[in-house]
């Protein structure tokens, strides 16, 4: 049975039976003392703790990967003036992916309604944090502590800082070449880590599906199903349409091939609801079954990772909507585009963690006039949402990747229409692909 498949499986099973045990500890169906157990060492215990180690591990390859994947990328591309290119057209890619998917948000949310048949009842409150302005998170770019920014997990910070060296070395002569082989070396290393760690992935998904379930539950969906459905029918349609529109308009690549290949990456990106967990796993199928090169993926996946917040979006389009229609608050046309501006300026600062999403949606309420404490409205279902939303992010974040590779000539499309082309951690089929 292929990764993929046994991932699935570990997804569907992780479900069904955090949904059953979540069952029985609101049916009283099991003594108190077995449901003790159960509560304790299984759910608590082996769960939490596999669930835990597994979304460590992951993060644990972020950094180095992030790292040599940008400076050998960069340093590839030699004397190239292609680097500013590069990166000016992955910013408006995810800029105006952005800026679509919380329109569409908003759009869906007007003609569904969600909220115009809820009462507000009990009492509601949400205590937000401060969300970094902008000019804030534009200066903290760049490092003053590139080991500090490492240690930190700052991923623009960590961008910016493999970059420049990348750029030396290109230029450094003999030191510069032996130093890239050094860092090609690294990179296959990290990537066989990464191989490892997908070979385990099935019993980390299903530990950490079957114990956010044990804790919700399904009913969680009910009182809410009107906004729950409506941001995930936002998040399918723009995953399945507006990516493979743009991916057929601007490569005349076909979209079906980019979304079986990225099957995998879903899996993790919905069982640990992090961009930046998922990172390992979603660069190393941009490049070695996408077909994107190492100087383009290295740049627009990490990147992406850290600002391409599309399904982050799209919540705070549809949750602005629905806590106006509950609170009764008509929104002005100037409202509308306040909200288009300030969600999409407020991805760039968004960190790639699971939950965070509501930091910034406060924000987008204060611009928009309503009340931060609707939050506390949404929160029931947000976490399974963010699983959705996450998977959106990462798909966004290769189609655009690919789209920039394909631009640039650094796209093999021999290998992005091979189905069969590097299945994602069944084989060691090499280093990573190379021009």
């Amino acid at each position: 049975m292929s990764l993929t498949n046994r991932i699935l499986i570990a997804m569907v099973a992780g479900i069904a039976l955090g949904s059953l045990l979540n069952l029985l500890a609101h049916s009283g169906a099991a003594p108190e003392s077995v449901q003790a157990v159960l509560d304790d060492v299984l759910v608590d215990g082996v769960f939490d703790v596999v669930g835990r180690i597994f979304v460590a591990s992951l993060k644990l390859l972020v950094v180095p990967l992030v790292l040599v994947s940008l400076i050998c990328g960069s340093s590839s591309l030699g004397d190239s003036a292609r680097m500013g290119p590069i990166a000016v057209k992955t910013l408006c890619f995810y800029l105006a992916t952005t800026a679509i998917a919380v329109s569409l948000a908003l759009l869906a949310a007007v003609v569904i309604g969600p909220g115009s048949h809820v009462e507000l009842g009990g009492d509601y409150t949400y205590e937000a944090s401060a969300a970094p302005p902008l000019v804030d998170v534009l200066v903290d770019i760049f490092p003053s502590n590139p080991v500090q920014a490492m240690a930190e997990g700052k991923m623009l910070q960590i961008i910016v800082f493999a970059l420049l060296f990348g750029y030396a070395i290109s230029h450094a002569g003999e030191a510069g070449r032996r130093l890239a082989g050094f860092f090609r070396d690294t990179e296959a290393v990290v990537m066989k880590m990464v191989e490892i760690l997908m070979s385990l992935a099935p019993y980390g998904v299903f530990a950490l599906l079957a114990r956010l379930f044990s804790t919700m539950g399904i009913s969680a969906i009910a009182d809410l199903a009107a906004y729950f459905f409506t941001v995930l029918a936002v998040l399918v349609c723009h995953a399945l349409l507006v990516y493979s529109l743009l991916l057929k308009g601007f490569t005349g690549l076909s979209p079906r091939l980019l979304l079986a290949k990225m099957r995998p990456v879903w899996a993790f990106a919905f069982s640990t609801a992090s961009s930046g967990a998922t990172l390992p796993v979603t660069l190393r199928t941009v490049e070695r079954r996408l077909g994107v090169h190492n100087s383009v993926a290295g740049f627009t996946v990490p990147l992406g990772a850290t600002i391409n917040m599309d399904g982050t979006a799209i919540m705070q389009g549809v949750a602005t909507v629905f806590i106006a229609q509950v609170y009764g608050v008509d929104l002005s046309m100037s409202a509308y585009i306040t909200v288009i501006l300030t969600a999409t300026l407020a991805s760039i600062g968004t960190a790639a963690v699971p939950g965070v999403g509501l930091i910034t949606l406060a924000l987008v309420l204060e611009q928009a006039g309503l009340p931060v404490a609707g939050i506390a409205l949404i929160i029931g279902v947000d976490r399974l949402l963010d699983m959705v939303r996450t998977a959106v992010n990462v798909t966004g974040d290769a189609t655009i990747s690919v789209i920039v590779g394909r631009s640039e000539g650094q796209l093999e499309v021999a290998v992005f229409e091979d189905p069969r082309a590097d299945q994602a951690g069944e084989g060691d089929r090499g280093p990573p692909l190379r021009y």
